[in-house]
């Protein structure tokens, strides 16, 4: 009598790979911490400064060299080997690019309601812009109006794309023939069946 091999068990009965735990980089200091919260956002404490600070909304590359120049700290010094000191005097100096920037760099000049030129980022980028689109919607602009309608808001063209509704397909001629013609079939079928 031959023995039986287990069987394997199947695919939904294995476990799912762990998540590999973060690798603690070659050049990391003692107090170093691998995820960094500063704006809102979680960094990577693997990654450089500059380029953990793009992963806060509202700051691109441009905007993180400048501050981390402003807060006086290195551009390719890792994230989580930073001190509290250091996250503080960055998440300070984002504060304040309003003051410390020209007028050029930010990503909100002449405010509407206060005039003044404001970098903003993290949640407040969202709540600005939610704002604005419902401020449109309320004085009934055409760009107000596009949005109620979830039209293109910036004078795309709309015959072709970002069709909605129902109608989304193109229907030729020969297309509706062939219909008809169909339909004739098979009422003539039904006929003949009774």
């Amino acid at each position: 009598m031959a023995k039986e091999t287990p069987k394997p068990p199947p695919a939904a009965e294995t476990a799912a790979p762990a998540p590999k735990a973060p690798v603690r980089p070659p050049d990391a200091k003692e107090n170093y911490r691998y995820i960094v919260r500063l704006a809102g956002a979680d960094l990577e404490g693997a990654r450089s400064v500059v380029y953990a600070l793009t992963k806060v909304k509202g700051v691109g590359i441009r905007i993180a060299e400048t501050v981390a120049d402003l807060a006086g700290v290195s551009r390719t010094e890792r994230v989580g080997n930073l001190t509290e000191a250091e996250t503080e005097k960055i998440e300070a100096t984002l504060g304040k690019l309003g003051e410390l920037l020209p007028h050029w760099m930010m990503n909100r000049p002449n405010d509407w309601e206060t005039g003044d030129d404001v970098h903003l980022f993290s949640s407040d980028v969202d709540l600005r812009l939610r704002d604005d689109i419902n401020r449109m919607k309320m004085i009934r602009c055409y760009r107000g109006i596009r949005h109620e309608q979830g039209q293109k808001v910036r004078g795309q063209r709309t015959r072709s794309n970002g069709r909605t509704g129902l109608t989304v397909g193109v229907i030729k001629k020969t297309a509706i023939a062939a219909a008809k013609a169909a339909q004739k079939e098979e009422g003539g079928k039904k006929e003949k069946k009774e």
